[in-house]
């Protein structure tokens, strides 16, 4: 059964036009956050109730999963109200001083929407509740310990999906062909066995995917696990802050809004999937029914007008009522999953 079926009124109702049209009339700045933490939460239904009902008078737009083993949220606060948000985040006992991962880029357009929804984990892991302690984590480095682990040779794990770890990682990182997190955890294992007693060194977008793998590797004998603490986004903070801590992150980092990246360094190490040029702008298909993830540069996108395929192009052109009823039925699934692994390279050249 559907833990938020009952609340459906609690959910933003407006088309994604609507919702741009609304964020592009506003006249003040915004700040985009993202912040976890691991914790008990004995009711995650009245506090969702709760979050919902105070940050919409906020004016709070982002994405929440809230679930008994605690909190991960992705938010835009307006600035004018973000000292009102802090302060009523902290009235929660077990959210006091949470500490906050503000994006490197921000155009004040992330989110369109506030959506708060009770799971069973704040990240999947395709294992049973309880059959690990998820608090057993390992050691956090800040961004210069992180180096220096680096320069001495300890293993680099890339914990995020292939999709995240194509447009920007660090060096030398081992990086798995997976599209969920649920694939990652057994197969970061295989990947890294016989290397137990050796300096493993785990990293992801914000840290709470690193929270889990650094639990699971521990339990499952592991002696000296470490995680780069706030994850690429903290690491970038913290080189801002000091100017002699060396940069050791190639291209961009993926973020799950509206921007889908942000550029960590000058230097482009992906390809646009249809030409081979080099590109790391993430784009959905056009074609509502595919919308499939894919890297596609400015002029692959003009010329294929933002679609994988001939046919998905021919589908977009369509009249939008054509392209809803196409969309309709159950036989009418979509052609991928939306970060699946696909060839796109002689897609167009077939028939050009």
């Amino acid at each position: 059964m559907d833990p938020n079926a009952s609340k459906k009124g609690m959910f933003n109702k407006l088309n994604k036009a609507q919702a741009l049209q609304r964020l592009e009339a506003e006249t003040f700045n915004r700040k985009t956050v993202s912040f976890y933490r691991y914790v008990i939460l004995n009711d995650p239904h009245q506090l969702r109730d709760e979050l919902y009902e105070q940050w919409r008078k906020l004016g709070v737009l982002g994405r929440v999963y809230l679930a008994e083993e605690g909190i991960n949220a992705q938010l835009s606060v307006p600035q004018h109200n973000w000292e009102a948000f802090v302060y009523h985040l902290n009235g929660y006992v077990y959210f006091a001083d949470i500490p906050f991962k503000v994006a490197v880029e921000d155009d004040g357009k992330s989110f369109l929407k506030l959506t708060i929804k009770v799971r069973k984990q704040i990240v999947a892991d395709g294992l049973k509740n309880h059959e690990y302690d998820v608090t057993n984590v390992g050691k956090h480095l800040s961004a210069k310990q992180w180096n220096e682990a680096m320069s001495k040779g300890a293993t680099v794990v890339d914990m995020r999906n292939h999709y995240e770890s194509e447009i920007g990682r660090f060096q030398d990182a081992i990086c798995p062909e997976v599209e969920t997190f649920k694939e990652e955890l057994p197969k970061v294992k295989q990947l890294l066995k016989g290397k137990e007693e050796e300096p493993i060194l785990l990293y992801c977008t914000g840290g709470i995917r690193c929270e889990k793998a650094s639990a699971y590797l521990k339990h499952n004998g592991f002696q000296d696990v470490n995680q780069l603490h706030g994850g690429i986004i903290d690491y970038v903070r913290q080189l801002e802050q000091d100017e002699s801590i060396a940069n050791k992150f190639e291209g961009k980092n993926f973020v799950f809004d509206e921007r889908l990246s942000e550029r960590i360094s000058e230097n482009i190490i992906s390809n646009c999937h249809q030409c081979g040029v080099p590109a790391d702008s993430h784009i959905n298909c056009k074609n509502v029914n595919c919308n499939l993830l894919f890297i596609q540069c400015e002029k692959c996108r003009k010329a294929h007008k933002g679609c994988c395929s001939h046919e998905c192009v021919s589908i977009s052109q369509m009249p939008e009522q054509e392209q809803a009823e196409l969309r309709a039925g159950a036989g009418n699934l979509k052609r991928y999953h939306n970060h699946s692994k696909v060839d796109l390279s002689k897609t167009f050249k077939k028939n050009e």
